[in-house]
């Protein structure tokens, strides 16, 4: 055992004690040292309930014969950080929280782990992690949060942020605003759409990391406190038949991952995840196999924000392993799970028990995937966009440009009423390096839908989304404006081209005149910060074509 490391023999025998002084025996001792790394915490809906779901894991552990130790990594709200400067601390909390889980693995010497976790970025940082230190590992996500309901209508959390657009505008009373705010969120787990959190737990469960059923399981239900044991009884079985990270995770199984965040319309987050999560693995995976999947993956399911129903709706279908049956013919069906089992053999009983949710793959929302990549001279080396949450009028579009450095003018201007049909937003120095941090721009595009302006104004940043933006909303513009990127010298009323069905964005601008721009170019929107963890992130962070990870990420090997 990796543990006997701190556990075996005389010399250890103050390590013995030290183990001793947090009650363990020495039968517990002779076991496997598993370690359940929890993100629980009393801030984030999705984290809130987690100690629930850790003791079941720990009971899970205890009766396969192993000694589960827990501690807890952070994780961070990004509805609460939303709109404002605690935006710029979420996603470099992603490289922390890999960090942290290598520091105490490696220093304690744990034979396997079970990471649980629900949130945007902490599921990626946990994955990051078991690429890195590939120890047996399974995961338990937390669960996706029941469904909100106004007026007998579903409400989630991205539509207040549009919302408060509409009090903003005179289309709704504060009054009612405040009824959706009290019965938005009815309880602890992931927020209810298909957002960043849900899409990432549904990517891990496709990915092989996570127990059939764990990615749409609700947060609150038994079932997911029955998978919570299971997972603590399975992390044994993984380590006695050493099934490790490396055998699960690789290129055909992220290739799996990435079919089906397209056909559930995921969040473009992914995106920057799987290139941190393939780089931590050693692989290689680039825009480009994300644009060439998307092409031949269909987008067959419709959750919000990219159509009408949410995750539990999904559950109700069949979750992930519904989806991957629907999927089978693209699929490499011989990838190994976590279970112990293939994907063939998991779905081969599966049905899809909810057309509603669920369609055929010859009968598609849309025949391509929820996600495209955009190549230009205003994006050299690409961008993102969410193509299944754009109106149709809008995947082309043509229009002058707004620009704001940074994203509160932008909510200003909008709110104010300066933003009109046909104008291209663009946000700039808020990438990587420019935030630092790559905000996600809700705030931004909350104000554009909720002005009634979601089918005519598009929005162009260097920063992220949220996955619960909807609209022509193209983020990830790399290289950043800091770096020198050409949405740096765009200016108020340059014509700005969109064509998403054939990937390109452009301005229209002469290559003479776009280089005669960035010889003239210099860095005048100085970072916010000088200190701290977000000036190392500054420092050391990659582009968002590269997955925003920070220089120093490499993989063990």
């Amino acid at each position: 055992m990796r543990s006997n490391t701190v556990k075996k023999g005389i010399d250890r025998t103050p390590h013995r004690a030290l183990f001793k002084a947090v009650g363990l025996r020495d039968d517990d001792l002779k076991k496997p040292l598993i370690a359940v790394v929890n993100s629980w915490n009393e801030i984030v809906p999705g984290h809130f309930h987690l100690r629930l779901i850790a003791d079941a894991v720990k009971d899970g552990i205890r009766t396969a014969g192993g000694t589960p130790l827990e501690f807890n990594t952070i994780a961070i709200c990004d509805g609460i950080a939303m709109a404002h400067e605690g935006m710029m601390y979420s996603l470099p909390s992603r490289e922390l929280i890999a960090d942290s889980i290598e520091l105490m693995i490696q220093a304690h010497c744990f034979d396997g782990m079970v990471c649980i976790g629900s949130c945007d970025k902490i599921i990626p940082g946990m994955l990051m992690a078991t690429c890195r230190l590939n120890i047996p590992t399974i995961f338990v996500t937390g669960g996706a949060m029941q469904t909100g309901h106004y007026k007998c209508q579903p409400i989630a959390t991205s539509d207040l942020f549009e919302k408060v657009a509409a009090v903003k505008a005179g289309e709704l009373s504060i009054e009612e605003l405040k009824e959706m705010e009290d019965v938005t969120c009815p309880g602890p787990g992931s927020c209810a759409g298909m957002y960043t959190a849900n899409t990432m737990s549904c990517l891990t469960e496709a990915l092989g990391m996570s127990l059939p059923g764990c990615g749409t399981a609700l947060a609150v239900s038994a079932e997911k406190l029955r998978i919570a044991k299971a997972s603590g009884k399975q992390i044994i079985f993984l380590l006695k038949n050493g099934l490790t990270p490396s055998k699960i995770i690789n290129k055909k199984s992220i290739e799996n991952a990435i079919r089906v965040d397209m056909s559930l319309g995921g969040s473009t987050n992914t995106i920057l995840h799987f290139l941190a999560i393939a780089r931590e693995a050693g692989l290689d995976l680039s825009l480009e196999t994300f644009d060439s999947l998307s092409r031949t993956t269909p987008h067959i399911c419709d959750l919000y924000p990219s159509g009408k129903l949410y995750v539990e709706d999904l559950h109700e279908a069949g979750g992930v392993p519904a989806v991957m049956k629907e999927l089978a013919p693209l699929l490499n069906l011989n990838c190994l799970t976590v279970s112990g089992r293939t994907i063939k053999e998991i779905i081969s009983s599966v049905q899809v028990m909810r057309r509603d949710v669920i369609r055929p793959l010859n009968d598609p929302l849309h025949k391509e995937g929820g996600i495209a990549i955009l190549k230009g001279n205003l994006a050299p080396e690409g961008a993102v966009v969410k193509s299944a949450a754009v109106d149709p009028a809008m995947l082309r579009h043509e229009g002058p440009a707004k620009v704001f450095d940074r994203e509160e003018g932008a909510i200003k201007a909008i709110s104010n009423g300066k933003v009109v049909k046909g104008d291209v937003v663009i946000i700039r120095y808020e990438g990587p390096k420019g935030g630092p941090g790559m905000r996600e721009m809700l705030g931004a595009t909350a104000a554009i839908v909720g002005r009634g302006l979601g089918a005519s104004v598009a929005l162009v940043t260097d920063g992220r989304f949220s996955g619960g933006s909807r609209g022509p909303c193209i983020g990830h513009v790399s290289p950043e404006a800091a770096e020198g990127g050409p949405i740096a010298i765009v200016r108020d009323g340059d014509i700005v081209q969109i064509d998403i069905p054939n990937r390109t964005l452009n301005v229209k601008l002469s290559d003479k005149e776009i280089v005669g721009r960035l010889k003239k170019w210099h860095l005048q929107v100085k970072p916010k910060v000088a200190k701290g963890y977000l000036y190392r992130y500054l420092r050391e962070a990659e582009s968002a074509s590269k997955g925003a990870v920070l220089l120093t990420t490499q993989s063990f090997k």
